[in-house]
């Protein structure tokens, strides 16, 4: 009896998303896959990709263990330092460095034939060559006599990764490398996995339409992402890729841009730290105990000049301390509002005074004084303005979705937006719900900066949450306000001043002018 299916083409952003949670759609599952360890269909039937149900969510976990086991900064400075050669064997071979493989060169050339039958529809001659392939890879990496059911998952695991690397990652990769557009633009313009195949494993609606049980399910990411700037390039939950970060660890670093000092900074194991100062003795003082790099705060420079913050009106002001900053020894980041004009060149000007002073980094809002957010279109062109003016210039674009509490909604394509207009970096100050946190670490490309806040998550918690750059921003000025008029008060009341708290003696703040260790 010959059975009848429909294809199913979905093209639109919202239906895509469905389509990719609906857990009655599943990758097309492989066919038979004979002899373990044998051939490309094995490795399809055993990996977490064409799998689905209990078997995914426990082959996901072996996989997200692997991955753990790998930090993104090193794979990136690994990739960068290897040899030239096909995009695609480069990108495999630091892989499997990485991993630990014996023979990562050859390795490297086994996967890429892998990588023809892999996906399915290749012919007969491509499918034996990739099932030889596939035995030498299990051959190396699992000898005779450790060749049991959970070794050999392990392997095809570990090929699994190398072979969506050899086909996704260098497809990234060779797709930037033809210009110097941001990654996050290229990957929603040029997605290395135009279309997805899902597969009917029971009955089921997706937009209104009705889908068989067995029925194919196209997913055309390329004409989907055309319309919203939210990229799909890396799937949805539940089924996002484990290995998003790797992946563009690995193109960052294959691609060789250069990072300024600073940059490099939200590229480590750890996130960047960043204390916020508001005059010069509090970004020397504080670059005096470690800090890497200092920012400033806006609203500490703002009260301390007696003018309100938010408002345009620090301009001068501002401009006076990056210059007085500037003259120290230190890296540091300028909070300059919205720009202080919505005119996008005057914007311009502002980051290239601000470079020319010094600065390592601008931190640019969409929030306005009245409380309203700043259009897309208008934000978006400040950054472009700044990223044209002082290519240099670490951009922090800035959304007050969470700040304002308005608009929640829209922060991720706020933030999409940005970073594929060439945003270094994006903020997001107001929200602490770790969950949205992990949302947006797990779809943004530049790294994701968090305001901290003593009753939201630790640093050591938003450092698992994916968060590479985290801000005290007017904390310290408040605190050192509150603590001024703590010791103010207790003398006044008869009291001693609390013995325990942190003090500076005369000489040790005349030492700061130099940028001194004032202690």
């Amino acid at each position: 009896m010959t059975y009848l299916t429909t294809t199913h083409v979905f093209d639109r952003h919202e239906d895509l998303r469905a389509a990719l949670a609906d857990p009655a759609l599943v990758p097309e599952p492989a066919a038979d896959a004979g002899e373990p360890g044998t051939s490309a269909a094995w490795l399809r039937a055993t990996v977490a990709r064409f799998s689905s149900g209990a078997p995914h969510r426990r082959r996901r976990a072996l996989v997200e263990a692997e991955l753990a086991r790998l930090d993104p900064a090193a794979l990136r400075r690994a990739a960068a330092a290897g040899s030239d050669g096909e995009t695609r064997v480069r990108v495999v071979r630091a892989l499997a460095e990485a991993l630990g493989m014996p023979e990562p060169g050859a390795v490297a050339v086994a996967v890429t034939v892998v990588a023809g039958a892999y996906f399915g529809g290749a012919d007969e001659a491509t499918t034996a060559t990739a099932d030889q392939a596939v035995a030498g890879l299990v051959a190396l990496l699992v000898p005779g006599e450790r060749r049991d059911e959970a070794a050999l998952e392990a392997a095809a695991h570990r090929i699994g990764l190398l072979v969506q690397a050899c086909a996704a990652t260098a497809a990234l990769v060779d797709a930037a490398a033809a210009g110097d557009a941001p990654l996050a633009r290229v990957l929603r313009e040029d997605p290395p996995v135009p279309t997805l195949r899902r597969i009917a494993a029971r009955a089921t609606r997706v937009a209104g339409r009705d889908i068989a049980a067995g029925d194919l399910v196209l997913l055309d990411v390329a004409t989907a992402q055309r319309a919203h700037p939210v990229p799909l390039t890396f799937g949805a939950p539940p089924r996002a890729c484990p290995g998003r970060a790797h992946a563009l660890a690995l193109a960052d670093g294959l691609l060789g841009r250069p990072l300024t000092p600073f940059a490099r900074l939200h590229h480590q194991a750890a996130p960047l730290l960043l204390p916020n100062a508001w005059d010069h003795a509090s970004a020397a003082a504080l670059a005096a105990q470690g800090f890497p790099a200092i920012g400033t705060t806006s609203l500490g420079v703002a009260a301390a000049a007696g003018l309100p913050d938010g408002a345009s009106a620090t301009r001068d002001a501002t401009l006076a301390l990056a210059r007085r900053l500037g003259q120290g020894p230190y890296l540091f980041t300028v909070d300059a509002e919205g720009g202080f004009s919505d005119d996008p060149e005057d914007v311009a000007e502002l980051a290239r005074t601000l470079h020319d002073a010094g600065a390592a980094g601008i931190n640019l809002e969409d929030g306005r004084p009245d409380g309203t957010l700043a259009p897309v279109e208008l934000h978006t062109a400040k950054i472009a303005a700044v990223k044209a003016a002082a290519p240099a210039l670490f951009v922090n674009a800035r959304t007050d979705t969470h700040w304002f509490g308005r608009d929640e909604d829209d922060t991720a394509t706020r933030l999409a937006t940005y970073e594929q207009a060439g945003a270094d970096g994006v903020f997001v100050p107001g929200l602490t719900d770790p969950d949205g946190i992990a949302a947006l670490t797990a779809l943004l490309v530049v790294p994701l900066n968090i305001l901290y806040t003593p009753t939201g998550p630790t640093v050591a918690e938003l450092a698992a949450l994916g968060v590479r750059r985290i801000s005290l921003g007017s904390l310290l000025y408040r605190d050192a306000l509150a603590a001024a008029v703590t010791t103010a008060t207790a003398i006044r009341d008869g009291r001693s001043p609390d013995p325990g708290a942190l003090t500076y003696s005369y000489a040790d703040v005349q030492a700061l002018r130099s940028g001194g260790s004032g202690a």
